[in-house]
């Protein structure tokens, strides 16, 4: 017989748990059970008034904004809908069924405003980290960094070209993003080359090619611990070589200054593998490198390249393939020099005398007087680097850095994130955070719900 629902009728009371309705394995559930804010109010509470209306809670606010880069809901206005309604999501807020979701605006304002004067979002990224460490799942000893191009929230026809003089008008009356480009022109570096296109809108992204029609971008830096993956550090930047290095510094430095994690080894790829910084691991910080050398010295195949040259590290010379020595002073000053040029580099130069009836100098040096070599000051740190790459942990450890890139595929197709809603170099470290704390934190809760191995069903006792 065919069922048929009761008529519709409005009961008089109801019995009803919000709890009951939450699935024991939802994903909001488990990292509940991990999440603890109550750090972060006190670290909030300076930055609020004590007399006057009560604000809404902050904690609400953090916890929205959780579940909105959790599923991948970028609209605070969808957010707040999404809250209205769903009965899982007004329970990890602790709204019940009858208190009032808040209002779109209110994200806005705090996150320009008490959020980012009081850096909540690195408190918050720093507290799941701890309670990461506290659970064990960060080791310290490997780490391993890479960086992803994230589209900025910009209309790639409103640009001008690099090298143009451009009128921003007064910079009182002109929009964060704006602000925020004028106050970092103080600290660019003389002499660099100007971009190829500046945004009206956000000029501080970068104009990249991605693969197709080229657009405005930043640059999100992840440092992780390996072998679990847990993100350690995140840092916002410029999509170029030398701000993606300069990042990766910084947050090892940051990491070890707060945390007191100093691995022993850092597994990445070769655009960290400049003389620099190799010097800069190898030297100041004593770490392994498990990164790739920048390398052009072998130049043409049917020349010599510098393998072909014998060092000799007491008598700070070069021997050619033909016996003939390479030394960097020839000529004697009176005031000491030191030899090293402005790219950090020493040249060592071979006798044009013995070059000139040289049988092999089509082969080393056929439109030259004489060959020289550049050394790097870092040359040692170079050398290890390469040693490095001949052995069995530097194939594991460059298998373990394709766990960055996992999670750069989980930010940009399960977070959604592959375009920002902020715009600025500061809405864009906002953003990378948020996502960043959201991984940590289904990660972990993923790994701490999981029972144990020896309580499989079928595991022997």
């Amino acid at each position: 017989m065919m069922g048929q629902q009761p008529p519709t009728q409005n009961e008089l009371f109801y019995d009803f748990c919000l709890d009951t309705f939450v699935l024991q394995d939802h994903l909001l559930r488990q990292i509940d059970a991990v999440l603890d804010l109550s750090g972060l109010r006190r670290h909030l509470a300076p930055f609020y008034s004590e007399i006057g209306r009560p604000s809404v809670d902050p904690e609400l606010m953090i916890r929205m904004l959780i579940v909105g880069y959790c599923f991948g809901i970028r609209s605070e206005r969808r957010l707040c809908e999404e809250v209205y309604l769903n009965l899982a999501y007004r329970w990890f807020c602790g709204l019940g069924l009858e208190r009032t979701v808040p209002n779109h605006s209110t994200f806005s304002k705090n996150r320009h405003g008490r959020f980012r004067e009081s850096e909540t979002f690195r408190v918050l990224f720093e507290e799941v980290l701890r309670r990461c460490m506290a659970e064990g799942l960060v080791r310290g000893e490997g780490f391993a960094t890479d960086a992803s191009i994230i589209k900025a929230d910009v209309q790639r026809q409103r640009r001008v070209a690099g090298d143009a003089e451009i009128d921003w008008g007064d910079p009182q009356q002109a929009t964060r993003p704006v602000r925020e480009y004028l106050a970092a022109l103080d600290e660019t570096v003389p002499g660099e080359k100007p971009p190829k296109a500046i945004s009206l809108t956000d000029p501080s992204a970068t104009w990249k090619s991605t693969g197709g029609l080229a657009s405005f971008t930043y640059a999100t830096n992840y440092l992780i611990d390996l072998p679990v993956g847990i993100i350690v550090d995140v840092e916002a930047s410029a999509v170029n070589k030398r701000a993606e290095v300069n990042a990766t510094r910084a947050m090892m430095e940051r990491v070890e200054e707060k945390f007191e994690l100093k691995p022993k080894r850092l597994a990445g790829d070769t655009a960290y593998g400049s003389a620099a910084m190799l010097g800069w691991l190898v030297e100041d910080k004593q770490i392994l490198p498990y990164i790739p050398v920048q390398d052009k010295s072998e130049g043409k195949p049917e020349l010599f390249g510098r393998s072909a040259f014998l060092w000799e590290r007491k008598a700070d010379r070069y021997f050619c393939p033909a016996g003939h020595s390479l030394q960097r002073n020839r000529r004697k000053f009176k005031k000491p020099r030191s030899g090293i040029t402005k790219d950090n580099t020493i040249i060592y130069r071979a006798s044009p005398s013995d070059c000139v009836s040289c049988p092999m100098k089509t082969r080393c040096c056929p439109k030259e007087p004489a060959r020289k070599i550049h050394r790097s000051i870092h040359e040692d740190a170079r050398d290890l680097a390469r040693a490095l790459s001949e052995s069995a942990a530097y194939a594991q450890a460059s298998k373990d850095r394709k766990k960055v890139e996992v999670l750069f595929a989980h930010l940009k197709r399960i977070l959604k994130l592959n375009r920002l809603r902020l715009r600025g170099l500061s809405g864009a470290h906002d953003e990378f955070l948020l996502a960043a704390t959201v991984q940590n934190l289904r990660r972990m809760a993923r790994l701490l719900s999981q029972p144990p191995p020896n309580h499989r069903i079928g595991a022997p006792a």
